[in-house]
């Protein structure tokens, strides 16, 4: 009997393929918001056999050498969440494992090539608020306070150089480039969760300007931030 299923399996090609495989159906969306809090991502796959497979097929994810199996559910879909982080994307791809009837272990890769999954990343930081309540440095006479950037798309990060611009051409707004200075140099060294500050310094206490970075990510080589100096009110976070 075992002879003949097994004939069955490798001379009669239409059959082989209905009977003797399975089939992956990739459900996992092409692209995800980047999740840089907990760096998981759902991979779900659907999995059908022929009428000789015998059950269960196993099913894992592979990706940039990982090896992580998948969890089969009653409906025939396979579940698993992925951890990716400091990247913009990572590769994809199936291996499905099964036994025919007949005794005999198969395993393919689905697709046949690994399919990029994008992770689109969160905008940086596009308005800072430091507080002028207490009085000014007395040395500088300045209030300083730092704008924080969270960089999640590449593992270490350089801001390379910034500079001031105004928010506005009106007059207040250009005058106030000649009291506000970037206190930090260059290049500041940063690394994917951890967050990457630049100060600044005001000698008014009510001001708002344009800090604009430049950066080695290439997501982001060039970022503006407005920066409001002024009073918060009390228990303000």
């Amino acid at each position: 009997m075992r002879r003949i299923m097994g004939a069955t399996c490798v001379a009669a090609a239409a059959l082989a393929l209905a009977g003797c495989g399975v089939q992956v159906q990739d459900e996992t969306p092409a692209q995800f918001q980047t999740n840089s809090d907990i760096g998981m991502y759902p991979i779900t796959a659907k999995v059908t056999g022929g009428a000789l497979v015998s059950p269960p097929v196993y099913l894992f994810l592979l990706s940039g050498g990982q090896k992580v199996p998948l969890s089969a559910n009653a409906d025939g879909t396979y579940q698993t969440m992925f951890p990716v982080k400091c990247t913009t994307s990572f590769p994809l791809q199936f291996l499905a494992v099964w036994r025919l009837q007949v005794g005999a272990t198969r395993q393919a890769l689905f697709p046949a090539q690994p399919r990029q999954i994008e992770l689109t990343p969160p905008p940086l930081t596009k308005q800072a608020n430091i507080d002028t309540s207490g009085k000014p440095d007395k040395k500088t006479r300045a209030w300083q306070g730092n704008v924080q950037y969270d960089f999640v798309t590449v593992p270490q990060v350089q801001i390379t150089g910034a500079h001031l611009e105004p928010v506005s051409q009106d007059k207040a707004d250009v005058a106030a480039l000649k009291r506000i200075s970037i206190v930090s140099t260059f290049p500041i060294e940063g690394s994917c969760g951890t967050p990457t500050a630049i100060e600044l310094a005001s000698k008014e206490q009510r001001a708002h300007v344009n800090l604009v970075i430049d950066t080695n990510d290439p997501a982001y080589p060039h970022w503006t931030t407005q920066v409001d100096f002024a009073p918060q009110p009390q228990g303000a976070l």
